[in-house]
Parts: C-alpha cells; structure tokens; sequence
C-alpha cells in the first residue's frame, strides 16, 4: 500500500483493485478514481458511498495495486485505517469495507456507527 504525502492509511485489496480497473475500463472512465466517502444515513448513522470520480484539491488520495482511491477530509476521518476488498458469496458480491473505526455495523455491511 502507498498512501499520500498526509500518511492516510487506507488499503485496498488486490482484487478490489483489479473489479476497479475493470469497472473504470468498462465505463471509460480510465482517468479517474475510486472516490470512498461516508454520508449520514443507513441503518448505523453512518453510510459508505463508492463512485468515479475526479481528485479535488482538498482531497486525500491513496495509491494500491495500480488504482487510486480519493477521499475528500471529513470523510478521511471516519475510514482511516479502513481496507476495501471486494468479495463473492452465496448472497452476492461487492465491494466490502471493513472499518476499525466503527463501534456498530449494519447486517449489509453498508452503514456504521463511529468511534
């Protein structure tokens, strides 16, 4: 994992990254990254939101396996130390963030509720 010059830790799993550049390919969107950011809402408090996106100037930004993950301030401070994976079961598949900030999670895994 390389992270920014503000030492963000965030990892991303080989995997994530690789359903990312697919995606990102897919879509034609090769120039742009994976923007991670939390919401109010969900079932927690809290939400995870994934899009494309372009690096703004205040933005956080993280480097894994070929793909960059943008993270605007106020959300870096509810996933630090978080890793997205990006996982396949009987019940489906997706992107999978696990967080040792949240003290409470919903049963999909979407929503938190933080330290």
């Amino acid at each position: 994992m390389l992270h920014s010059p503000n030492a963000l830790k965030i990892s991303v799993t080989e995997k994530a990254a690789e359903k990312v550049k697919t995606a990102l390919a897919k879509q034609g969107k090769t120039d742009s990254a994976l923007r991670l950011y939390v919401s109010g809402g969900g079932c927690s408090g809290f939400q995870y939101g994934l899009a494309f996106d372009q690096k703004n100037a205040e933005d956080e930004v993280v480097e894994a396996h070929g793909v960059k993950i943008i993270i605007d301030r106020e959300s870096a401070k509810y996933v630090e130390g978080s890793e997205i994976d990006y996982v396949e079961s009987v019940m489906g598949e997706g992107f999978k963030i696990s967080n040792p900030n949240a003290t409470e999670t919903c049963g999909c895994g979407h929503s938190f509720k933080p330290k």
